[in-house]
């Protein structure tokens, strides 16, 4: 039986549960943001049901990592930034680097995208007859910035909650009137010239795997997230609560993925049907995909849900970045600030980072997204392996170590995205 965690209070089990609920849900809502609503969709209007084992590969080969974040917070009470920091000041700057290289493309993608959906709600650009998306970009980045500075973890905890079972709900019903209007079995195949394996197919594969369920090095916020969360109701479930809460968010996070490609499949391939490539454009074409099937009715209520789940992603984000920046910098000592302040100057940093990118890069979403997304997979190696040696060394409690199928798994998984990084290196 695994422990590394101690149950306090005299809660109920139902209780309890409540308790516990959020690090995983958060997780689900960060992911469930580009790498589903867009490169799962795209993967899916692109060439039907010919990625699905990509993306099935991709969950399961990054599982082990993501699973050792709040597995390393639940047994130490830690986070994995300070075990980075354990292994010494040289591994502790690489993470610095990894995160400071990586996190303004990625919110700079979250950012656009989100902007993108808010735009097609309220038909800004249409209206105006200019590209919007840079100027609300800016609107969301600053309510966002006010929340999280005032609200801090609580408020982003209730609000990715609400937000994560509307979309779910939404994608749940929207998949299975596609499947009644297409059925699987009709859908087309790939296209006979299609190949993953080199050029632009494996640019897109690569870019895809990137961010699902979304990039690695964010294994840290899971470990973030979790000693959150405890700070937030004075209670510390055991390992086993605390992983089986993990594992629900991954799943929901897995099988949405399926469902968005799914969904591309058989609304958009199978019609023969291409997402636009502006960014407002491309919002509207992934609010059409789900209206063709429930409704035009449903176009607001729709529209409403996706940009809500992309704010949550862009919320989510925002405040992993900034807590994992600020705890790196507090690990490599450079600064005496208190760790409170260093979260605030990394929020406006991040988000001021990631305005500069999407106003470099206006109208094409597909770019900022690609390029965030492949960046995050070629550095997902490194991180993976650190994320394994933490939970597997002598030093880490022996009653808290991963089972014998999950070393195995991780082995696995580092073979994956190590020999699919090798493969886009070398092509």
């Amino acid at each position: 039986m695994e422990s590394g965690g101690h149950e306090t209070g005299g809660h109920g089990t139902s209780t309890n549960w409540l308790a516990v609920l959020g690090p995983g849900i958060l997780f689900a809502s960060t992911a469930i943001g580009v790498s589903h609503l867009v490169q799962s969709t795209r993967a899916g209007a692109l060439v039907g049901f010919g990625l699905l084992w990509a993306v099935i590969a991709a969950n399961v080969a990054k599982y082990p990592f993501f699973e050792f974040g709040s597995r390393y917070a639940s047994a130490t009470g830690q986070s994995l930034i300070e075990g980075y920091r354990s292994l010494g000041k040289g591994a502790a700057w690489a993470y610095f680097i990894i995160a400071t290289g990586t996190c303004f493309f990625v919110m700079g993608a979250v950012g656009i995208v989100t902007a993108a959906f808010l735009d097609n709600l309220f038909g800004a650009s249409e209206r105006l007859q200019i590209n919007a998306t840079p100027g609300l970009a800016m609107g969301v980045f600053l309510c966002a910035t006010v929340l999280l500075t005032v609200g801090r973890y609580r408020a982003l905890d209730s609000l990715i909650k609400w937000i994560a079972a509307v979309l779910l709900l939404s994608t749940v019903v929207a998949f299975g009137a596609a499947w009644m209007n297409t059925p699987v079995q009709t859908v087309p195949s790939p296209p006979p010239d299609f190949t993953p394996w080199e050029g632009a197919g494996l640019a897109f594969l690569i870019a895809l795997m990137g961010w699902m369920p979304t990039a690695v090095d964010l294994s840290t916020w899971n470990s973030i997230w979790t000693l959150e969360r405890i700070k937030q109701t004075g209670y510390r479930p055991s390992l086993r609560a605390t992983l089986r809460e993990f594992n629900l968010g991954y799943v929901i996070s897995a099988v949405l993925a399926v469902m968005f490609l799914g969904m591309g499949a058989m609304v958009l391939y199978a019609h023969g049907t291409e997402l636009p490539q502006g960014t407002a454009a491309f919002a509207s074409g992934i609010v059409r995909m789900y209206t063709s099937v429930i409704g035009d009715w449903s176009a607001w209520a729709i529209g409403a849900a996706a940009f809500s789940a992309m704010l949550g992603t862009c919320i989510a984000c925002l405040d992993g970045y900034s807590r994992a920046l600020a705890r790196a910098v507090a690990s490599l000592e450079i600064t005496t600030t208190p760790l409170q302040r260093l979260e605030r100057f990394s929020l406006m940093g991040v988000a001021a980072g990631a305005l500069f990118l999407i106003l470099a890069f206006p109208s094409d979403i597909r770019t900022l997204v690609d390029v965030a997304t492949t960046l995050s997979f070629l550095v997902a190696p490194l991180v993976a392996a650190a994320n394994w040696y933490l939970v597997s060394h002598q030093g880490f409690p022996a009653s808290s170590r991963p089972p014998k199928w999950l070393h195995v798994l991780s082995a696995l998984g580092m073979l994956f995205l190590l020999g699919f990084t090798g493969l886009f290196l070398f092509q």
